[in-house]
């Protein structure tokens, strides 16, 4: 228990990463970390898309810049993101998604990797390019993009220090 406290408070959002690509059997436990999330009655109806390949990577972080407004790379060079799609039919789906995010942020930093939320999952599919891609991936329509979890090997300065936390976090009755 107490790794795991420690690796919840030590975990930040990595925003610089080297090329180097993730190790199969890194990438494999965070995977695997994330199909245990907490899902609403078990249903387990998140879904995780794994890329890797580089093309694909710089289209999808296009797709994300655009979002945004920009063209600097949302995704920090990292060389693998996990795009987790939410289901729209089911009343936790959302939720559901969410914990799988906190899972892989999680696992990724447990496994020695640098990891970053990147918001934007669902505009980025709502594109013509983006719904290409669903329908080339077989993503059924009733699921929405949620959002990006990025994955890499932290460079230099990746990781900023922690803020400490705010006044009044928590309330005790």
């Amino acid at each position: 228990m107490k790794e795991t406290l420690i690796d919840l408070k030590t975990r930040r959002s990595c925003r610089k990463y080297t090329s180097e690509q993730v190790s199969e059997e890194q990438l494999a436990a965070v995977l695997e970390a994330a199909t245990y999330a907490p899902t609403g009655h078990g249903q387990q109806s998140p879904l995780m898309v794994v890329v890797q390949d580089p093309e694909l990577l710089a289209k999808l972080s296009e797709l994300n810049a655009r979002v945004m407004g920009t063209n600097r790379d949302p995704f920090y060079g990292a060389p693998t993101a996990v795009v987790v799609f939410e289901d729209t039919t089911n009343s936790t789906g959302h939720e559901d998604a969410c914990m799988v995010m906190a899972n892989l942020l999680n696992a990724a930093h447990a496994a020695g990797l640098g990891s970053c939320w990147i918001n934007r999952g669902r505009q980025m599919f709502e594109y013509p390019e983006g719904a290409e891609l669903l329908a080339a991936w077989g993503i059924p329509s009733h699921m929405a993009g949620l959002a990006i979890c990025i994955l890499g090997n932290i460079a230099e300065g990746g990781i900023l220090p922690p803020k400490p936390r705010k006044e009044g976090y928590i309330i005790r009755l």
